[in-house]
């Protein structure tokens, strides 16, 4: 009760004294006026960008994209002109910089000259982004450069959304050119699959003909092997026989001289003549039997002679059939080529994709054809070349010439032997008739003398007719061992004709897949012909590829303005200024009578500071609501936690003053201070200095900060009332160190007294 009354006396003293009562009536007002003003200051600062004078220099000169002008910066300055986020000055770069010397501008904003035509080069190989300037003076407020930072970002999203839109538009353009390229690409390709199943077709038949002629090449090089054996065997036994046939007219000459000789002596002694008759009738019978074998040599050497001739022609006949042949195949693979090369051309104008898968297949295609074209005409130049002159023509004009000498010498003989037959009648008739014989003596030695002189014409002396059949047999043998190499299955001629048909069936495989990829490549192209001529472009979808993200903003306890945002913060100032000033026009130590205890001396000073904090609170709470207009989540919650906010702060500094007296009002400026750099009552904790964060718990303000966050913006009231019972914490333990102090001090002043009583 001694408590309750001393404090009585404090209100009678501060009602009584004027020195006391106005400065407490000043300090009520104190929390609002730092609170309200600094709110009031800086409520919604954005509101009045409109009157923060910035400076536009246009210095672009445009461009020209597809044939259509394009003034980025003239359109950017449009928009400007219609945007009332700043007072847009636009001026030229000269009375900016002159501005911005003098102080007028906070910030200027240039668009260079080339901001136009670097929008144009997207598809260039070195593309140049356009640049927009900005200059803040942040000499003159840097708050403002700030501003003006997150001002231009929002102007280069809107010059980004037009030049995209811009490109876009040409895009859309664009697409019917591709949907016409396309069509016409699925076109060709139809026509290029057309071309190809014909190539396929014709390299089918290119196989088939091949394998046709490696099986005719290998039954005419068997005959032609064959023959040319024949031919060999039968120039041997042309050699061996011409050597009894030279024998044998040596022998003929020899006894046609020996009959002419004895004519002769017939002639000159016909005295003797019927001894000579016998002799010139054996030597007569002789002569007939010489003339029958060599009659049959000559046969001999007419038959071989026509067989040869007749082995010449079958093989040359050969010959010509194969190279035919091999010149037919050559130009079919020359065909298969060039057709190629027509299909590589077209493949060139299709797309990259397309392009990369077929190149390489038609390319092998090719390099296989080449090989085919090459192997046929090895092979049709190898099969002229034994045709030629140098081969079997010799040999048919040898074998020709021997037929015509070997005809030529049996009609000889053929004639001789009947001369022959006659001398011997002759020789029988002279033999029986011996008077006529005196009178054909004469005759008969000029008939023996023609024969001397027929057989001597057939005698060789010089063995040209034995030269000329060796190298007819040694050129036939030659004719057989390359023949030989023809037929050889091992040999180059048959492993070429191998890989010739292996390769062109390699050229046929490749066709089939060359043609199956065309004819894929026609359907998807149309079909892409199709889907991009779908494709039309409007404004809609302009805008959409302009800006194809719309951000959606949910906001969590959503704060309208700075003020809003910033009451949490400037209230907790204003009611510990209130307080910290309040300790000084109240006397905080002194009382106005003797306190029976420390206690009821708290009582009596603590009372005071209560209705006064109560009545500050109240005041702020009040300007803020009404005057302000700010929105709280629950008007009752937020008059309750800002009494609560002003006790704690009162019995902060009460303990500080009452314990250290003036030294303890200076600490309590030093809390007020770490206070408003740790609450997070500006910017989030995590941003402040690591050093400084450890004091975030240790003082009530953070509390207060966070408890009227909860009551005016997020409505979280269970976190309200969490922070609300820490500083009731707060309260209590100040009060409980208070009281102590008191209670020491009232021991000190008052102890003789309370003995006394």
């Amino acid at each position: 009760m001694r408590g309750f009354k001393l404090l009585g006396k404090e209100f009678a003293t501060i009602i009584k004294s004027k020195k006391i009562l106005i400065p407490i009536i000043a300090v009520l007002f104190i929390p609002v006026l730092y609170a309200g003003m600094f709110l009031w200051a800086f409520w919604d600062p954005y509101s009045q960008l409109d009157d923060l004078p910035v400076a536009v220099v246009n210095l672009d000169e445009g461009a020209v994209y597809n044939g259509k002008p394009i003034e980025a910066g003239k359109e950017l300055v449009d928009n400007l002109k219609e945007n009332k986020s700043f007072k847009w000055e636009f001026v030229s770069d000269k009375k900016a910089k002159q501005g911005m010397d003098d102080r007028k501008y906070y910030m200027t904003i240039r668009i260079p000259k080339d901001f136009s035509k670097n929008t144009t080069t997207l598809l260039d190989e070195n593309p140049k982004k356009s640049k927009l300037e900005y200059i803040p003076n942040e000499s003159l407020n840097f708050l403002s450069s700030q501003i003006g930072g997150s001002a231009i970002q929002s102007i280069k999203s809107e010059v980004a959304n037009s030049v995209t839109k811009t490109y876009a538009e040409t895009m859309f353009d664009s697409l019917k050119d591709v949907s016409k390229g396309f069509a016409d690409a699925s076109e060709g390709a139809g026509k290029l699959h057309d071309g190809t199943s014909q190539l396929k077709d014709g390299s089918q038949q290119i196989t088939n003909g091949l394998g046709e002629l490696s099986k005719k090449a290998n039954d005419g090089l068997n005959q032609l092997s064959d023959g040319s054996g024949q031919l060999t065997g039968g120039l041997g036994q042309l050699v061996d026989s011409k050597g009894k046939f030279q024998s044998g007219l040596s022998q003929l000459a020899s006894g046609s001289n020996q009959i002419t000789n004895g004519l002769s002596e017939l002639n000159s002694k016909v005295s003797s003549m019927p001894d000579g008759v016998n002799q010139l009738l054996g030597g007569s019978q002789k002569i007939t039997n010489g003339l029958k074998a060599t009659q049959k040599g000559a046969q001999d050497i007419s038959a071989g002679a026509s067989g040869l001739s007749q082995g010449v022609s079958e093989w040359k006949k050969q010959a010509d059939t194969l190279s035919g042949v091999a010149q037919q195949t050559a130009g079919g693979a020359q065909q298969v080529s060039k057709g190629l090369a027509d299909l590589n051309e077209q493949i060139k104008n299709l797309p990259e994709e397309y392009r990369k898968q077929l190149q390489p297949a038609v390319q092998g295609i090719m390099e296989g054809s080449q090989q085919v074209s090459k192997g046929t005409a090895g092979v049709a130049q190898g099969v002229q070349g034994l045709a030629g002159e140098k081969g079997a023509g010799k040999i048919e004009a040898g074998a020709t010439q021997l037929a015509s000498g070997a005809g030529q010498l049996n009609d000889g003989i053929s004639q001789l032997a009947d001369g022959s037959g006659k001398v011997t009648g002759g020789l029988n008739e002279l033999a029986s008739q011996s008077g006529q014989l005196t009178s054909g003596v004469s005759a008969l030695l000029d008939g023996s003398q023609k024969v001397t002189g027929g057989l001597n014409q057939f005698v060789d002396p010089k063995g040209e007719l034995q030269t000329n059949l060796g190298k007819l047999l040694n050129g036939s043998q030659q004719i057989s061992g390359g023949l030989g190499q023809f037929v050889d299955p091992k040999g180059d001629f048959q492993s070429g004709l191998t890989q010739l048909q292996e390769g062109s069936g390699q050229v046929t495989n490749g066709l089939g897949e060359a043609n199956d990829g065309s004819k894929e490549l026609s359907t998807k192209l149309g079909e892409g012909a199709k889907e991009t001529s779908e494709v039309k472009g409007d404004e809609k979808k302009y805008d959409m590829f302009s800006a194809p993200v719309k951000v959606k903003t949910e906001k969590e306890a959503e704060v309208p303005n700075y003020g809003t945002g910033f009451t949490p913060y400037f209230l907790s100032l204003g009611l510990f200024v209130g307080a910290l000033l309040l300790s000084i026009v109240f006397p905080l130590r002194e009382t106005v009578g003797i306190p029976k205890s420390g206690f009821s001396w708290f009582i009596s000073k603590f009372g005071v500071l209560l209705a006064v904090g109560v009545i500050q609170a109240l005041i702020a709470d009040a300007i803020l609501l009404l005057g302000l207009g700010v929105e709280v989540q629950s008007v009752p919650y937020f008059i309750l936690f800002s009494i609560i906010t002003s006790l704690s702060f009162i019995a902060l500094v009460q303990f500080l003053v009452t314990t250290f007296s003036d030294a303890g009002r200076f600490v309590a400026i030093l809390t007020l201070i770490i206070q408003l750099t740790t609450s997070a009552g500006t910017f989030p904790l995590e941003l402040i200095p690591k050093p400084l964060q450890i004091f975030n718990a240790w003082f009530p303000m953070t509390y207060s900060v966070s408890g009227f966050k909860a009551v005016i913006s997020s409505g979280d009231f269970s976190f309200m009332w969490h922070n609300a019972g820490i500083l009731m914490i707060f309260i209590v333990l100040l009060s409980l160190g208070t009281i102590g102090t008191l209670t020491w001090m009232h021991k000190r002043q008052f102890g003789k007294f309370a003995e006394a009583e």
